[in-house]
């Protein structure tokens, strides 16, 4: 126990330096450290191998959170470990200006789409897999909340880790080589707006709002730059336990010097692929949940469709539909997922793209099921 203490200290002491603040800080309030553990069961109904061995059970990934708070000043950080390597998801510092306003500073989410997520699977949504879902960048955000109104105006420099790096939790512009097409691009100077509003009624509450983001690619091979924007409308509204997501998504990668206009590279969780370079993406999330004497049920449906809208009319719609279900049973959480996907990175055969020309004309399933213990 004193070991594990002295780490979990140490590491809340690391980051507090790199976000300007003192450990005594940390020491006078006290800290609160946590994570989780979680490992991973995948049945791939494509994959003869998957098949013959009746899917595979891995290790997932840990995590270690610190929140920490002195005053108006505060920390928050998540870094996580997986089986072939580690990172950072979030980690920054924040002030309190007042009972409406914070600061936030450093590694933070960027506010874009629907608040939370668009997606209630473990599988997330389509926008994630074109970096507009769950994504964090570093940076600063001031976040505006009184009597339903949400704004937040954030201005990012670059992602958390170079563009040459594959190793991230979500997804950003990749620099390297993909398919035989070179790649060199890297995001910097964002300016992201989303306004919301919130507003309760019989049996629930409703969310609606709008989010814009404009930024720069710099090409590091020719050092000349291009621009890039995404605008997103989105609801979500819960009714006496059920909840409806909806949100329609239009975005443009415009790359200097790209070798192929119409496509574009990215990363995320240790692998790279290709996006069509503009198009829109519509998602339609719904879910029920039922509570228990000894915790939850949420069955939900999640479905996108992205539409390339590119010169190259050989270019195809990407699909995903997941059903599924997640139970919350004292300090676990058990998410089991049924996914179909059509040209989809992730969920399908032969289409490690999305929005590309589509290889075949099928939709392939799979079985996810992730467990998580949370401390």
């Amino acid at each position: 126990m004193m070991k594990k203490t002295h780490f979990a200290f140490s590491a809340l002491v690391t980051a507090m330096t790199i976000a300007g603040l003192s450990a005594p800080v940390a020491a006078e309030d006290g800290i609160d450290v946590g994570g989780a553990v979680r490992v991973n069961y995948g049945y791939k109904d494509y994959s003869e191998a998957s098949k013959d061995k009746g899917g595979d059970l891995t290790f997932d990934m840990a995590a270690i959170k610190f929140n920490g708070k002195k005053g108006d000043w505060g920390l928050s950080a998540e870094y996580r470990f997986t089986s072939s390597t580690d990172y950072i998801k979030y980690g920054y510092g924040y002030y309190d200006i007042n009972p409406d306003w914070q600061l936030q500073f450093g590694i933070n989410k960027v506010p874009f789409g629907n608040p939370g997520f668009i997606s209630n699977s473990f599988w997330f949504g389509i926008p994630y897999y074109l970096g507009f879902e769950d994504d964090h960048d570093i940076g600063i955000k001031a976040v505006y909340e009184s009597n339903g109104w949400h704004t937040d105006l954030a201005f990012y420099k670059n992602p958390e880790y170079g563009a040459s790096e594959n190793k991230r939790y979500a997804t950003d512009l990749y620099t390297g080589t993909i398919n035989g097409t070179e790649y060199n691009n890297e995001e910097t100077n964002q300016l992201n707006l989303r306004q919301t509003y919130k507003f309760d009624h019989a049996g629930g509450s409703t969310t609606v709002g709008g989010s814009v983001q404009f930024g720069q690619i710099y090409n590091s091979k020719t050092g000349n730059t291009g621009d890039r924007y995404a605008a997103a409308l989105h609801l979500d509204s819960s009714y006496n336990g059920w909840n409806l997501q909806l949100q329609a998504l239009q975005y443009e990668y415009d790359a200097a010097d790209a070798v192929d206009p119409n496509k574009i590279g990215v990363s995320v969780v240790s692998w790279q692929y290709e996006i069509a370079s503009k198009g829109q993406s519509y998602s339609a999330n719904i879910a029920k949940t039922v509570n228990t004497d000894w915790g939850s049920l949420k069955f939900y449906n999640d479905f996108g469709i992205m539409t390339p809208d590119v010169d190259d009319s050989s270019y195809d719609d990407s699909l995903q539909n997941v059903t599924g279900v997640a139970i919350a049973a004292g300090a676990t959480y058990t998410m089991v997922d049924f996914i179909m996907g059509k040209n989809m990175t992730f969920s399908t055969a032969n289409n490690d793209h999305v929005g590309l020309p589509e290889v075949g004309d099928d939709w392939d399933k799979r079985v996810n099921i992730n467990f998580g213990y949370y401390f």
